[in-house]
């Protein structure tokens, strides 16, 4: 019984140093459907959804994606053998995927010629080669100055009148060619959509940006 504890916990170690370096990823969830935010909405896309989140954004509406001891530790070549079967556009995903090296991944989608988009709070070390990084902000981290400096998009989730403010602030940080968005925190979108429309049209460096998946009724 003692060999075996032992052996249980060797192989719990092994799996961890996998995790760590990225060879191996806590994944939450994988599907091929549409792309309904941002400057890429209505493009097909595979989306690599992993685990792991202490960002604790109150109104995520993926919270069980939090704990990454929920998802199963997943070889990486596994998740890109998968996803070149769909699409030659990922799209990958949290949780916050930043918590984990994304080099490896990456670098074999890339060897498989494929597009890949990240969406990211930017609260950790920009790790992984990327065509498109999404930055969306959360004021309990903030971004890394690399993150800024790379961003090809920045969209912020409006929940209530302070979040024009905050996307001020972040509007600041980013490089120039930065794509700016605002969008409406589902629940709430009935409120804050007419704010949001008031809003870009008297700052028309915005842009809305909707959740045209859930409109749709699509994942």
């Amino acid at each position: 019984m003692g060999a075996k504890r032992l052996s249980l916990r060797t192989m719990k170690k092994a799996i961890k140093q996998l995790v760590d370096s990225g060879k191996m990823l806590p994944l939450m969830e994988a599907f091929y459907t549409i792309q309904g935010e941002g400057y890429h909405k209505g493009t097909a896309a595979y989306f690599i959804r992993i685990g792991g989140c202490d960002v604790g954004c109150h109104w995520c509406d993926v919270k069980e994606s939090w704990n990454a001891e929920l998802h199963p530790p997943t070889d990486t070549l596994q998740i890109v053998n998968n996803a070149k079967k769909y699409s030659d556009t990922v799209v990958v995903t949290g949780g916050e995927p930043l918590t984990w090296d994304m080099t490896p991944l990456t670098d074999s989608l890339k060897a498989e010629g494929m597009q890949i988009h990240i969406e990211t709070s930017g609260a950790y070390t920009l790790t992984g080669s990327w065509d498109w990084i999404c930055l969306s902000p959360k004021k309990l981290k903030p971004p890394t100055q690399e993150i800024y400096e790379k961003a090809n998009e920045l969209k912020i989730i409006v929940y209530n009148a302070s979040d024009f403010r905050f996307a001020e602030e972040q509007a600041a940080k980013v490089n120039p060619n930065c794509i700016l968005y605002l969008q409406p925190e589902w629940s709430k979108r009935e409120k804050v959509i007419p704010e949001i429309v008031d809003y870009v049209m008297k700052n028309p460096k915005w842009k809305v940006s909707l959740q045209t998946h859930k409109y749709l009724n699509i994942p």
